[in-house]
């Protein structure tokens, strides 16, 4: 491969002299400009790798380049120089398609950590399968399932720190887990932990670690979860549950990209990504005074929704499958186990208002308790009111399922017509499909 290729762009000699020198001891290149002009005409005539750009510049701002190298240069990483204490202005580049940043006065070890990283993409490219670690992948054919996949593929070539909402059990720590896999940061540990587990009177120790003695009960040094996640990605599940004083300490090391342990009098440098998750509104929270605002923008930089599954039902079928594949091959005693059907039918006709997990539930209690090789409707034991409501008060199970599917479809479509009046392109923006599916779609079911 060829030698790594850097643009450094500031106003400050100093600061282009510390950064080319630090470059050239990892064998990165650096070409220098002072202002965005120069680092334009940089970029009309050279090849780069990673940008490393200051805020403040002579004839604009850091972000003007980063949007410009965002439409014209989108596979280029470029990370913010940022003034000590100015967080909004990291937050805005990111938001902007920055990479990640770096506080002034620059630190060295930090600044090689985000090169190396950025690096990296030259040869970890997001994988079209979006497998993570254990050979998991987002499931599904839809339209909204493609969109995760297509964002999923976006936010693993930046570092901003992404918020992943949705219902429970929509796979938001399966979404987090791509992100990282597909990422620069593959080879790093991915640590998930669930915020609410944590006893409130441990929270801090858990995720920055303690010095021995620091409390009672503390007799042995303990890492926390900032630095088991070194050089990976941190998975904050639940982060509504965090008390508000574990809140304003991580608010502190998501803004210096450091951590001090309980008891400890120096703080520790953390190279982490982080990600979080919930299922609760955190506007409300913040509204309530249960969650702080200023915490809330810095996590929430990137937003990205889970689909609860009744909003892509034509995928339950494939989910099904890939799940009873699963169950066979970890009891294989249950390998002959089939759905009817009249199951297959039951499940596509189901709301699942617990989502993906609750399907999982449903089949594993199917395949414990059927006691021969067919399961039936009646043994997944799903709620008749709910059933009932998802295909209709005339509900029957004699009728074919490809016919429920098709019912389905023509009133996710007919009600986006009717919601945008008829406006063919508008209802396909609103389906998540092209104008063209929706033709297609329109002539397959009959629709004038």
């Amino acid at each position: 491969m060829n030698k790594a290729h850097a643009l450094v762009v500031d106003d400050e000699p100093d600061i282009l002299d510390l950064v080319k020198i630090t470059l050239g001891r990892m064998d990165v290149q650096a070409t220098t400009a002072m202002t965005v002009g120069a680092a334009k005409h940089e970029l009309e005539h050279g090849r780069f790798d990673v940008c490393l750009t200051d805020m403040n510049l002579p004839d604009g701002n850091g972000i003007d380049l980063v949007r410009f190298i965002a439409e014209h240069h989108p596979e280029l990483p470029v990370a913010m120089i940022t003034a000590h204490g100015s967080m909004e202005s990291a937050v805005a580049a990111m938001k902007a398609g920055a990479f990640d940043f770096v506080p002034k006065p620059v630190d060295l070890q930090l600044l090689r950590r985000l090169v190396g990283s950025a690096l990296k993409l030259r040869t970890h490219g997001a994988g079209a399968e979006g497998h993570n670690e254990s050979g998991s992948r987002l499931l599904g054919d839809s339209p909204k399932v493609e969109e995760i996949r297509r964002l999923i593929a976006k936010l693993a070539r930046n570092q901003a720190p992404v918020f992943i909402t949705g219902e429970s059990g929509t796979g938001k720590e399966l979404a987090a887990r791509l992100i990282h896999a597909q990422g620069p940061r593959a080879e790093g540990n991915f640590v998930a932990v669930n915020c609410g587990a944590i006893p409130q009177d441990l929270v801090e120790s858990e995720l920055f670690g303690h010095k021995k003695g620091s409390f009672t009960g503390a007799v042995a040094d303990k890492e926390g979860l900032f630095q088991a996640a070194e050089g990976g990605t941190l998975f904050l599940d639940e982060v509504a549950d965090l008390p508000l004083p574990a809140q304003v300490k991580l608010l502190r090391a998501i803004q210096e990209k450091s951590v001090r342990p309980v008891g400890a009098q120096q703080e520790l440098a953390v190279d982490v990504r982080i990600i979080s998750a919930s299922h609760r509104d955190l506007n409300d929270e913040v509204e309530k005074g249960r969650f702080r605002q200023d915490l809330f923008y810095r996590i929430n930089v990137i937003e990205m929704r889970m689909p609860a599954l009744r909003e892509h039902p034509q995928d339950i079928l494939v989910l099904a499958a890939r799940i009873m594949e699963r169950i066979t091959r970890e009891h294989p005693e249950r390998d002959s186990m089939k759905l009817s059907d009249e199951a297959v039918a039951a499940l596509a006709r189901h709301l699942f208002p617990g989502n993906v997990r609750e399907l999982e539930n449903v089949l594993e209690r199917a395949t414990a308790l059927c006691d021969g090789s067919i399961i039936g409707a009646e043994d997944l034991y799903l709620p008749q009111t709910e059933t009932q409501v998802a295909a209709g008060p005339h509900a029957n199970l004699e009728v074919p399922l490809e016919d429920y599917l098709g019912e389905i479809e023509r009133r996710a479509i007919l009600k986006a017509l009717d919601d945008t009046r008829w406006n063919r392109t508008a209802a396909a923006k609103k389906l998540g499909m092209t104008l063209r599916a929706l033709r297609y779609r329109l002539s397959k079911l009959g629709i004038e």
